[in-house]
């Protein structure tokens, strides 16, 4: 696993020299299929400084208007010792240690393929370099995005830049990297509008705050890196660029992180969130490669789940046969006549009356006798999310099984159908609390149109000098008892529709939604050497495949001789 970035790094550069940028074609391509960083951002909203604060170097080319045309895979490697030094695709066996001429052929290198006409082309400049103050780590800066034409452009750049832009970050495995000016309201932002977009649950953004220290005098992005104005799955990230001052002065970029460094340090709106903030901790958090095997992983499994509640896979249909039929038989062993038997509305009755007898209607009488048989109807709704708590417990459980990489990694298992089975624990809860709330606001609040539309009892239903065990007649208390349980019988139809739409709302769709939400948050604070213990493999999966390797090799040399006795002849 600490090979992964490598690996990943080899294979995109083969990709971009086969002429596989992943690209509209008709069938998938390997670029397509590897995980990457895409850099989003408007222009002006620092998304150049942001990298070149990564890198710790001056490279990227400046300039008015729409200065980056074509992406720039730049891949960093870290190096023990040794100068630092910058190498393309396109120029093999050339290294650049001045970074100036790197920058300039980014600029030249762009011309060639599009032009001087601001031309956009998708296909990527591969970009590689080699320093001991990076982190390994793979981005793809694209074109910054833009509301208008300038320059002699076509109208349609504007379009052309996003539609570029939404092919990178649509991918599920493209992490996104959205910069936004911290001077700017964040609701007008071009990087959370389109990331918003393609991931609305910010489950793979990663949100960058820029131009923090030119924010107006009384203000500060507090609520924002804190996740209250605009949460996403991972915790947000503040950097302090340098100044165009300083850019004009060229100030030491060293010096530039240690000025920002010590800016977070020392504020006191910033001072606790220190330890998160700053372009060395965003290189640092970007860096994770096993984040992307985790979350892909993940992802497998997640999308599994789905199938079964959706249908494509067995198990989803259980969760109707509760609604179909253990909710209404539950509702029906209820037995709603016998609670209102003629003695228990007698009591009821004679009890709500106390020391003087009702004059016209036995109002209090009518209500105790439904509310006590409506609270009875708690049971069934309790059960009845339960019931589907069990059934996506079972869900979970079976798509780990049916999860393969999840199988390889027996860690990773655990941790995953523990947060799942969290996730249902909570929403249980949500579910429960508004189901029993529906069934309470219907004791809470009787309709009265029904009552209304009761016919008129002619008697009085009692005779006041009666005593108080002989009050009413039978009939009379036999139409009451008819009454309430009509009554109650028209809101447990209501009831028997609306619990399953709380559940569901409650439970299922939630489960859909955001199974593995807080699994993901708690994922992006590890540290690489915990994300390292999640992909433990099962000791018995490791000896297996040593084995085979070796049987593998074993088979080649046995290939080889037969090979040599065969052309020998």
């Amino acid at each position: 696993m600490e090979t992964l970035i490598s690996l990943v790094n080899k294979i995109q550069r083969a990709c971009t020299a086969l002429g596989d940028h992943g690209e509209d074609n008709a069938l998938p391509t390997l670029w397509e299929a590897l995980p990457s960083i895409a850099v989003v951002g408007g222009q002006s909203s620092g998304k150049s400084s942001v990298l070149e604060s990564i890198v710790g170097k001056d490279f990227l080319p400046r300039g008015a208007g729409i200065v980056t045309r074509r992406p720039l895979v730049l891949q960093l490697h870290k190096i023990d010792e040794g100068k630092e030094y910058a190498e393309f695709m396109h120029l093999p066996r050339k290294k650049f240690t001045d970074f100036a001429a790197v920058r300039k052929e980014i600029a030249d290198e762009t011309d060639r393929e599009t032009g001087r006409s601001k031309q956009i082309s998708s296909v990527p400049i591969h970009l590689s370099i080699f320093s001991p103050n990076v982190v390994n780590l793979t981005l793809v800066d694209l074109p910054g995005l833009t509301k208008v034409a300038i320059d002699g452009q076509p109208e349609s750049i504007v379009h052309d830049i996003e539609n570029m832009v939404r092919s990178y970050i649509e991918k599920p495995n493209c992490i996104i990297l959205a910069i936004s000016p911290a001077n700017q309201d964040l609701a007008t932002s071009d990087a959370i509008k389109i990331s918003r977009e393609v991931d609305p649950r910010g489950e793979r953004t990663f949100g960058v705050l820029t131009k923090i220290d030119l924010m107006d005098k009384g203000t500060d992005a507090v609520d924002i890196l804190e996740g209250k104005s605009y949460k996403l799955q991972f915790p947000w990230i503040g950097v302090v660029n340098r100044s165009q001052a300083d850019i004009n002065k060229s100030v030491d970029m060293i010096a530039a992180r240690r000025r920002e460094r010590e800016y977070f340090q020392s504020s006191p709106e910033y001072g606790h969130l220190a330890s998160r903030m700053g372009s060395e901790h965003l290189g640092k958090m970007l860096s994770k490669g096993k984040l992307y095997m985790i979350m892909e992983i993940c992802r497998s499994f997640d999308q599994i789940f789905k199938e079964h509640l959706d249908g494509t896979r067995s198990g989803g249909d259980k969760i109707y046969n509760v609604f179909d039929n253990q909710l209404p038989a539950a509702l029906k062993r209820l037995q709603f006549d016998k609670h209102l038997s003629m003695d228990n509305v007698r009591k009821l009755i004679t009890e709500a009356d106390g020391y003087q007898p009702h004059l016209i209607a036995p109002e209090q009488g009518y209500r105790r006798l439904i509310e006590s048989t409506l609270v009875t109807i708690r049971g069934p709704a309790e059960a009845a999310v339960d019931a589907v708590h069990v059934i996506l417990k079972d869900l979970v459980h079976k798509s780990i099984s049916e999860t393969m990489e999840l199988k390889q990694y027996p860690t990773l298992r655990v941790e995953v159908s523990a947060a799942a089975v969290d996730s249902l624990d909570r929403m249980r809860e949500e579910s429960k609390k508004a189901t029993l709330q529906l069934v309470d606001m219907e004791s809470s609040y009787l309709t009265v149109e029904f009552f209304r539309k009761l016919p008129q009892d002619a008697e009085k239903g009692g005779n006041p000098t009666h005593s108080i065990f002989d009050r009413y007649n039978d009939s009379y208390l036999r139409r009451i008892g008819s009454n309430v349980l009509a009554y109650v019988n028209m809101v447990c139809a209501s009831l028997r529709n609306s619990i399953p739409k709380s559940v569901v709302y409650c439970q299922v769709r939630e489960a859909k939604r955001s199974l593995l939400d807080f699994f993901f948050a708690e994922l992006g604070k590890k540290e690489t050497r915990q994300l390292s213990s999640l992909l433990d493999e099962d000791p018995a999966v490791m000896q297996r495949r040593t084995l085979l390797g070796k049987r593998l090799e074993l088979y080649r040399s046995a290939q080889a001789d037969i090979d040599a006795v065969t052309w020998g002849k």
